[in-house]
């Protein structure tokens, strides 16, 4: 059945089902990062870095943000790095490890919204050549009837079903990225501001 889909369906299902293998693809590789990346809370981080400042001093802090494998970690690592040179610098150094760490979590993230809201215009274009066929068939054929036109009609209806089928997944998964990299964000500007609290008390 895939293949008799795909035979009535033209190139324009091969387009969609290449955009389907980049999506795919780009989900399973963003949702494993995001999962390994928030295997730590940032309020139990932050609690064992105040901890480690007392016990350890701030090279404890660094160690323990160095076997943490989170975004706020190397936001407050480098906060710590710049630790005695003044609450400023130590703010622009924790700002420009959030830029960094940003960036990162949206690595690839814009293609999956890209192939979401262009693959239903490309299954409406798929459409488009499906009736367009259907009615060079009428036009070539002297019967008429449901059978001069399935062809057409079936390569319509099934571009249209494979463009939702590619563009829905991918709207979902990229809304489902940007809130949580909102959420990394947000974690990461409070874990900078408790670190510039903690340095400028000791």
């Amino acid at each position: 059945m895939l293949w008799n889909a795909l035979k009535v369906g033209g190139f324009t299902i091969y387009v969609l089902l290449l955009g389907s293998a980049i999506s795919v693809s780009i989900i399973i590789d963003r949702v494993v990062y995001f999962k390994k990346r928030s295997r730590v809370l940032r309020t139990d981080f932050m609690a064992a870095i105040r901890e480690e400042l007392v016990r350890r001093g701030v090279e404890g802090a660094k160690s323990l943000c160095r076997q943490t494998f989170a975004p706020f970690s190397n936001v407050v690592l480098a906060g710590l790095n710049a630790n005695g040179a003044g609450e400023k610098e130590i703010s622009d150094s924790m700002e420009r490890q959030i830029i960094v760490e940003t960036s990162g979590l949206e690595h690839l993230t814009s293609v999956t919204g890209t192939i979401g809201s262009t693959a239903v215009y490309i299954g409406l274009f798929g459409t488009v050549l499906g009736i367009i066929r259907a009615f060079r068939d009428i036009s070539a054929s002297s019967s008429s009837g449901i059978s001069v036109v399935v062809n057409g009609i079936s390569e319509a209806l099934i571009c249209t079903a494979a463009g939702l089928a590619v563009a829905i997944p991918a709207v979902i998964a990229y809304n489902y990225f940007s809130r949580k990299i909102d959420h990394f964000i947000t974690d990461m500007e409070l874990s900078a501001s408790e670190t510039l609290n903690l340095l400028s008390k000791k």
